[in-house]
């Protein structure tokens, strides 16, 4: 055998074993960045419902003030604003959901489930903690969630530290068994924005079969100048990725150039 067929076989099999250390890491940094994107978005939603929360109490609560002698009117509730907000834009984006997972809601669509109860009760242990995120099991596959701790602030307390001091069109409507003996500054809640991970599944998928088709293409090309280049474009892992194999495969270009010689 000659050196220049055993050079060959060895690049061969050095080749072999670098398509598939890159495609383990290809996809891995793909997953990743879809992942931190993700949260990246929930994190915007949880920061718009913080926003419509606060301008109904600052804004449209005071408008509401006279009506709200004589009836009870949800608009004006920062929890109810922000919920609604959030349906509003579902429409658009329906592979998002938001909650106000409360443990004693008024409101009894708010009621925390099981999980989103072990959520608050992780806030409550822990005052310090501002967030949450991570990725947990459904009936649809995996779902990455982002959630924020719901505390009492003075102006909650006027529906809901006891009975006697609710507005009675509002125990007219819900009755006095839910959503009392809150205290100040305690975590009730949390604000909870979760997404499906099969929503990043497509486009990961199609990004992984280019970028390996160019890899596979530039690292069996055996030393042929025509050889695609890397992607220089993309995620900034998978730049740098492109940028380490582009540099390997010009190196076995030269190795090679010199065996032929």
């Amino acid at each position: 055998m000659s050196l220049l067929l055993r050079a060959n076989l060895i690049l061969g099999i050095a080749g072999a074993l670098i398509v598939a250390a890159a495609a383990y890491s290809c996809r891995s940094l793909l997953e990743a960045n879809a992942e931190r994107e993700l949260l990246a978005e929930a994190g915007l939603m949880l920061d718009s419902a913080v926003a419509m929360r606060a301008y109904t109490s600052a804004e449209i609560e005071p408008l509401l003030e006279a009506r709200l002698k004589n009836e009870f009117l949800p608009q004006s509730v920062p929890f109810y604003a922000a919920t609604q907000n959030f349906l509003k834009l579902h429409e658009k984006y329906p592979q998002y959901a938001y909650k106000e997972a409360t443990l004693n809601p008024t409101n009894p669509r708010d009621r925390a489930t099981d999980w989103e109860a072990d959520l608050v009760q992780r806030f409550r242990n822990d005052a310090t903690m501002h967030e949450l995120s991570g990725m947990r099991d459904t009936p649809m596959g995996p779902s990455l969630y982002r959630a924020r701790p719901i505390r009492v602030e003075a102006e909650c307390l006027g529906c809901h530290s006891t009975p006697s001091v609710a507005p009675a069109t509002m125990i007219a409507r819900y009755g006095t068994n839910n959503g009392f003996d809150w205290q100040p500054k305690e975590i009730v809640g949390a604000q909870v924005v979760s997404v499906p991970l099969a929503r990043t599944a497509d486009n990961v998928a199609k990004s992984f079969g280019a970028f390996m088709s160019v890899i596979v293409c530039a690292t069996l090309s055996l030393g042929r100048d025509t050889a695609e280049e890397f992607p220089r474009r993309g995620a900034r892992e998978i730049t740098a990725l492109g940028a380490c194999f582009e540099r390997m495969r010009k190196s076995l270009d030269k190795a090679l150039k010199l065996l032929e010689t």
